[in-house]
Protein backbone atom coordinates (compact mmCIF):
# COMPACT_ATOMS: atom_id res chain seq x y z
CA UNK A 1 0.00 0.00 0.00
CA UNK A 2 3.00 2.33 0.14
CA UNK A 3 3.90 2.16 -3.56
CA UNK A 4 4.99 5.58 -4.92
CA UNK A 5 4.41 7.26 -1.55
CA UNK A 6 7.80 9.03 -1.59
CA UNK A 7 7.39 10.35 -5.15
CA UNK A 8 3.98 11.82 -4.31
CA UNK A 9 4.81 13.21 -0.87
CA UNK A 10 8.15 14.67 -1.99
CA UNK A 11 7.03 15.74 -5.48
CA UNK A 12 7.80 18.92 -7.36
CA UNK A 13 4.81 20.69 -5.75
CA UNK A 14 3.94 20.45 -2.06
CA UNK A 15 1.28 17.84 -1.35
CA UNK A 16 -0.85 20.21 0.71
CA UNK A 17 -3.20 19.53 3.57
CA UNK A 18 -5.82 16.86 4.01
CA UNK A 19 -8.61 17.70 1.56
CA UNK A 20 -11.26 18.47 4.20
CA UNK A 21 -13.19 21.01 2.08
CA UNK A 22 -14.03 18.42 -0.60
CA UNK A 23 -13.97 15.23 1.53
CA UNK A 24 -17.70 14.67 0.98
CA UNK A 25 -16.96 14.17 -2.75
CA UNK A 26 -14.13 11.65 -2.25
CA UNK A 27 -13.76 8.04 -1.15
CA UNK A 28 -10.56 7.62 0.89
CA UNK A 29 -8.01 10.27 1.81
CA UNK A 30 -6.86 13.00 -0.54
CA UNK A 31 -4.73 16.11 -0.16
CA UNK A 32 -5.10 19.52 -1.81
CA UNK A 33 -2.63 22.35 -2.48
CA UNK A 34 -4.06 25.36 -4.30
CA UNK A 35 -1.28 26.61 -6.59
CA UNK A 36 -3.23 29.37 -8.38
CA UNK A 37 -6.36 30.88 -6.87
CA UNK A 38 -6.74 34.40 -8.14
CA UNK A 39 -10.05 36.16 -8.79
CA UNK A 40 -8.53 37.80 -11.87
CA UNK A 41 -7.58 34.42 -13.39
CA UNK A 42 -10.35 32.30 -14.92
CA UNK A 43 -8.90 28.92 -13.88
CA UNK A 44 -7.80 27.25 -10.67
CA UNK A 45 -4.61 25.20 -10.55
CA UNK A 46 -4.19 22.66 -7.77
CA UNK A 47 -1.95 19.79 -6.80
CA UNK A 48 -4.25 16.95 -5.75
CA UNK A 49 -2.79 13.82 -4.17
CA UNK A 50 -4.54 10.55 -3.36
CA UNK A 51 -3.67 7.75 -0.96
CA UNK A 52 -3.98 4.22 -2.42
CA UNK A 53 -7.61 3.42 -3.25
CA UNK A 54 -8.77 7.04 -2.94
CA UNK A 55 -10.85 8.56 -5.71
CA UNK A 56 -13.30 11.37 -6.31
CA UNK A 57 -16.98 10.98 -7.12
CA UNK A 58 -18.31 11.00 -10.63
CA UNK A 59 -18.57 14.65 -11.63
CA UNK A 60 -19.11 17.03 -14.55
CA UNK A 61 -17.44 20.36 -15.24
CA UNK A 62 -20.05 22.92 -16.29
CA UNK A 63 -19.16 25.94 -18.41
CA UNK A 64 -15.54 24.90 -18.53
CA UNK A 65 -13.12 21.98 -18.63
CA UNK A 66 -10.41 20.25 -16.66
CA UNK A 67 -6.85 19.34 -17.62
CA UNK A 68 -4.97 16.81 -15.49
CA UNK A 69 -1.16 16.68 -15.59
CA UNK A 70 -0.06 13.48 -13.86
CA UNK A 71 2.99 14.10 -11.66
CA UNK A 72 3.37 11.01 -9.48
CA UNK A 73 2.27 7.47 -8.75
CA UNK A 74 -0.38 5.53 -10.64
CA UNK A 75 -4.03 6.38 -11.03
CA UNK A 76 -7.23 5.93 -12.97
CA UNK A 77 -9.33 8.21 -15.15
CA UNK A 78 -12.70 7.15 -16.51
CA UNK A 79 -15.42 8.82 -18.55
CA UNK A 80 -18.95 7.46 -18.30
CA UNK A 81 -19.57 4.69 -20.83
CA UNK A 82 -15.85 4.17 -21.55
CA UNK A 83 -13.21 1.89 -20.04
CA UNK A 84 -10.97 3.32 -17.31
CA UNK A 85 -7.48 4.46 -18.35
CA UNK A 86 -4.45 3.77 -16.13
CA UNK A 87 -2.42 6.95 -15.61
CA UNK A 88 1.32 7.41 -15.04
CA UNK A 89 3.58 10.45 -14.54
CA UNK A 90 3.70 12.52 -17.72
CA UNK A 91 0.17 11.61 -18.86
CA UNK A 92 -2.17 14.45 -19.77
CA UNK A 93 -5.96 14.16 -19.65
CA UNK A 94 -8.41 16.72 -21.04
CA UNK A 95 -12.01 16.56 -19.84
CA UNK A 96 -14.36 18.70 -21.90
CA UNK A 97 -17.40 20.60 -20.69
CA UNK A 98 -20.28 18.34 -19.66
CA UNK A 99 -18.38 15.02 -19.65
CA UNK A 100 -19.16 12.79 -16.65
CA UNK A 101 -15.93 11.32 -15.24
CA UNK A 102 -13.86 10.46 -12.16
CA UNK A 103 -10.17 10.08 -11.29
CA UNK A 104 -8.11 8.71 -8.43
CA UNK A 105 -5.38 6.36 -7.26
CA UNK A 106 -4.98 2.68 -8.04
CA UNK A 107 -5.58 0.25 -5.18
CA UNK A 108 -1.91 -0.11 -4.31
CA UNK A 109 -0.30 3.21 -5.29
CA UNK A 110 -0.28 6.82 -4.22
CA UNK A 111 -1.21 9.21 -7.05
CA UNK A 112 -0.91 12.93 -7.76
CA UNK A 113 -1.87 15.31 -10.53
CA UNK A 114 -2.06 18.99 -11.23
CA UNK A 115 -5.68 19.91 -11.95
CA UNK A 116 -6.28 22.97 -14.13
CA UNK A 117 -9.98 23.70 -13.91
CA UNK A 118 -12.33 26.22 -15.49
CA UNK A 119 -16.03 26.39 -14.73
CA UNK A 120 -17.90 24.77 -11.87
CA UNK A 121 -17.93 21.08 -10.94
CA UNK A 122 -21.24 19.32 -10.50
CA UNK A 123 -20.58 16.52 -8.01
CA UNK A 124 -22.50 13.29 -8.55
CA UNK A 125 -22.60 9.81 -7.01
CA UNK A 126 -19.52 8.04 -5.64
CA UNK A 127 -17.69 5.49 -7.78
CA UNK A 128 -19.00 2.26 -6.28
CA UNK A 129 -16.64 -0.25 -4.70
CA UNK A 130 -17.92 -2.77 -7.29
CA UNK A 131 -16.94 -0.47 -10.20
CA UNK A 132 -13.59 0.36 -8.64
CA UNK A 133 -12.70 -3.19 -7.57
CA UNK A 134 -13.30 -4.42 -11.13
CA UNK A 135 -10.34 -2.34 -12.39
CA UNK A 136 -6.98 -4.06 -12.96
Amino acid sequence: MEQNKQSVQKGLFAMGDLNVAFQQYFTGQSYHNSLVKDNDVSVTVSNVSFEPGARNNWHIHRNGYQILLVTGGEGWYQEAGKPAERLHPGDVVITHDGVKHWHGATKDSWFSHIAITAGQPEWLEPVSDTEYDALG
